[in-house]
């Protein structure tokens, strides 16, 4: 695919596309200034989440533009004031902090197979365990049930001492419309991750590239 043209789409815009296919998102705002982020704490509350928005930033973490557990208005302007002066110029995403299980699914599109699918634990589990299931689209309900029980840690989903039992339905829903979203848009590669698993799925970070 070296040949194709591609589109990178920065966080708030790969979760835009996403939400056209009913992939529900953690609540955010992208915003420019501090007044804008107190207004969004003040109708959600805190804590909070702080990230750098720039396609040239793709990975926040590793460069220090993600603040996350702001818990007053203090640590938030503290957070701004940091981010701002390190990433000058950058757009930022304001973000109620989700609760629940971390998941991943992500995808490309392959040479040989075409559209392929991937599930697994979210966040570090991801790099870590390197426990995942693959499909190649388009897949049915019973493939993605199947791809959730496939990895070794499909208990902690169910349950696992105090954790709480997850929505699988959610799960498998996300699967399948992911599915959907990359034949019908085009995608190469997305990354969902982490999403967060509890009574609902909410996808918390996003990354897209498409064809052009």
């Amino acid at each position: 695919m070296s040949g194709i043209e591609k589109i990178i789409l920065d966080e708030y815009e790969s979760k835009r596309l996403i939400q056209q296919y009913g992939i529900r998102t953690v609540e955010e705002r992208k915003i420019t200034s501090l007044d804008e982020a107190v207004e969004f704490t003040r109708k959600t509350g805190f804590p909070v989440v702080l990230k750098i928005l720039s396609k040239d930033v793709l990975h926040k973490s590793d460069v220090g533009g993600v603040v996350v557990g702001i818990q007053n208005e203090s640590e938030l302007e503290n957070a701004f004031d940091k981010m701002s002066q390190k990433f000058k110029g950058k757009a930022m995403l304001i973000q109620r902090m989700s609760k629940g299980v971390e998941v991943m699914v992500g995808g490309k599109r392959d040479d040989a197979f075409g559209y392929v699918i991937l599930f697994g634990l979210g966040g570090i589990f991801t790099e870590v365990l390197e426990d995942f299931s693959l499909r190649v689209c388009p897949i049915t309900e019973a493939d993605a049930e199947e791809m959730i029980q496939e990895i070794k840690g499909h208990r902690i989903l169910k349950g696992y001492r105090n954790m709480p039992e997850v929505n699988i339905q959610e799960i498998k829903n996300l699967l399948l419309r992911v599915c959907e979203l990359m034949e019908k848009e085009r995608i190469l590669e997305i990354d969902l991750n982490p999403v967060m698993v509890a009574d609902n799925a909410e996808v918390v970070d996003a990354l897209i590239i498409k064809e052009a």
